[in-house]
């Protein structure tokens, strides 16, 4: 129930249209109650009026006839129009209302959840399980109460013509409730179970999508069929579980609404026989059942996709729930612009809450405008040092300030407005080359981005595409080369024009050429800013103020490069063993 209560939060500001649906639905449901009373007066008062001529019985027929058929064609078709489309109104209303709140929420996890949890998933949740949700606003809060009304309505009709023919077509209701209470508390279990499994299959197909360039150059179309199928096979199975269990349920619940109509027949009939009941009195009343049921049966329909509405809300909230690992602390202030001093103070952080720490009691003081190079190992700590900067996770313990401001005293949107971050694997979004710079500064002018394309040496490669910065890239920027789609990313931190700027393996895995090139844009782009550099090469940081060799999480060596050669230590052997290994490769190649 409590998945009800909070979805009914988003449903409340859309209750008048809700209440105004529901009345125009008794209209709509209402208006052909009266066919069984027609009927009724059809069969007694003019098939079997014996004091009326032939002509008198067909003139009274088409009087009736006219004025049904104009309420069924001016009256009801005006009345149904408004109800689907106000029902429907306001159940896609509130999905887009559900979506943006679970888009917003995305938005505020952390990245430790998307490394702990596959996108497929998550797209799950917002796509299908909210669709799903759905069938809650447009059947349970309006069509089942609709249908009893209906039936509310169908039983009155029923007990004004013969109370104890009623009493026998709802002798069955208790066993109806019974088997509903019944098979319902389980359907809703493997409901669950089903999305569950629906999911994963999704999130596979969503990696293994991505991922296809890999499978085709391994080879493993083969193996990736035999991984698909076999979670393909486990959805198979429990749907087919929850498929069997919905059938067991339907024919339980029809076979009881089946019954009953036969054991008023056999009354009827032998009260027509006895004649206490009029002929049109039995044709009415078994229409009348037909108004009865035919809504039970409905509302075993509703409750087979209420429970898909409910497992779904379940999955969804469940969704909601998941804990900012980092967030505005109450009371955060706007950052002011900075001069761009960062200083760590004893730092240390850990992935895992049960984790090692990755970073051991860092302490580091970079001056505004000044560039740092971090070097080391893999899996030194040089990547998760600067991902605490603008607040990606948080600090286990010790302090980040930035021009004296604790980093976790004010707002994240403050603080990562100011930072600017160019890496090896840039992401850029499958729309034009214009939109992707423009992720920079959305309100930027078309000359500030050519001014940012040119600053990156984009601009020259832009103009000869075919649409020039229209040019759509295609999903992570496929149809650009890895020299080209860095360039992009270095243009848009360019019009973002940030006081710190994080560079992370930028030209890493790249042609000389293009190296060449985003090695001039990142210096030109680096000038007067405060400049983070993550670099396995050395050779392309020796410029740098300083340069911080990290190991094991802990600085081991901090100071120039010319600093650092004169010492003879860990540095120096790095450097080293690279421009030996880097000497050996050029002499290699020109000996081909």
């Amino acid at each position: 129930m409590g998945s009800i209560r909070r979805y009914l939060i988003f449903v409340k500001p859309y209750w008048k249209k809700i209440a105004l649906t529901i009345v125009i639905g008794i209209f709509k449901f209402g208006i052909p109650l009266i066919m069984p009373l027609l009927l009724k007066y059809v069969v007694d008062d003019i098939l079997l009026e014996s004091n009326a001529t032939a002509d008198e019985k067909i003139q009274s027929l088409l009087y009736m006839m006219g004025g049904v058929l104009l309420l069924f064609t001016v009256v009801r078709w005006p009345i149904e129009y408004w109800r689907q489309y106000l029902a429907q109104s306001v159940s896609n209303t509130v999905l887009y209302d559900i979506r943006n709140r679970a888009f917003d929420h995305i938005q505020r996890l952390s990245l430790r959840y998307f490394h702990n949890h596959r996108a497929g998933e998550v797209i799950s949740r917002v796509i299908n399980d909210v669709e799903q949700t759905k069938s809650f606003v447009d059947t349970g809060l309006m069509n089942v109460w609709l249908d009893l009304v209906t039936l509310l309505i169908a039983l009155g009709i029923m007990f004004s013509m013969d109370g104890w023919l009623t009493l026998v077509s709802i002798c069955m209701f208790p066993l109806y409730g019974f088997s509903v209470k019944y098979f319902y508390s389980r359907l809703r279990h493997l409901t669950r179970v089903r999305s569950q499994a629906l999911a994963t299959l999704q999130a596979h197909l969503h990696e293994r999508v991505q991922g296809v360039p890999v499978i085709k150059s391994f080879a493993l179309e083969e193996h990736e069929q035999g991984q698909f199928d076999e979670r393909n096979k486990n959805f198979l199975s429990r749907a087919l579980e929850h498929t069997s269990w919905n059938a067991k349920t339907f024919a339980a619940v029809n076979t009881i609404t089946d019954v009953a109509p036969l054991l008023v027949i056999a009354v009827a009939g032998y009260q027509v026989i006895q004649g206490s009941l009029s002929v049109g009195s039995l044709v009415a009343f078994y229409a009348y059942l037909d108004r009865l049921y035919a809504p039970l049966r409905r509302l075993v329909n509703s409750s087979t996709t209420l429970t898909q509405a409910f497992a779904s809300m379940d999955r969804v909230f469940e969704f909601m729930d998941e804990k900012y690992d980092v967030n505005d602390k109450p009371g955060a202030h706007e950052l002011p612009p900075i001069a761009g001093r960062v200083t760590f103070e004893g730092v240390h952080f850990r992935y895992l809450t049960e984790g090692e720490d990755v970073l051991k009691g860092i302490t580091l003081t970079v001056e505004p405008g000044k560039t740092v190079a971090l070097v080391g190992a893999s899996g030194g700590g040089k990547s998760s040092l600067i991902s605490l900067i603008p607040r990606f996770y948080d600090v286990r313990e010790g302090s980040i300030c930035i021009d004296g401001y604790d980093v976790r005293d004010v707002t994240m949107r403050s603080l990562r407005s100011q930072i600017g971050m160019v890496l090896q694997d840039n992401i850029l979004f499958s729309d034009s080359i214009r939109e992707n710079i423009l992720m920079g500064n959305p309100e930027a002018s078309q000359e500030e981005v050519i001014e940012a394309a040119k600053a990156a040496n984009a601009h020259d490669f832009i103009m000869e595409l075919t649409n020039g910065y229209d040019t759509e890239i295609g999903e992570r920027g496929v149809k650009l080369s890895g020299g080209q789609k860095q360039r992009i990313a270095i243009a848009r931190v360019f019009l973002k024009n940030p006081s710190i700027l994080i560079l992370d393996e930028a030209t890493s895995a790249l042609d000389l050429e293009s190296e060449h090139l985003i090695q001039q844009s990142l210096e030109r782009l680096a000038h007067n800013r405060t400049t983070f550099i993550v670099a396995h090469r050395l050779s392309t940081i020796t410029h740098a103020d300083k340069i911080v060799l990290i190991e094991d999480g802990r600085i081991k060596e901090e100071g120039t490069h010319h600093e650092l050669m004169n010492r003879h230590g860990a540095y120096y052997k790095l450097f080293t063993v690279q421009n030996l290994d880097d000497t050996e490769l050029t002499e290699t190649e020109l000996n081909r």
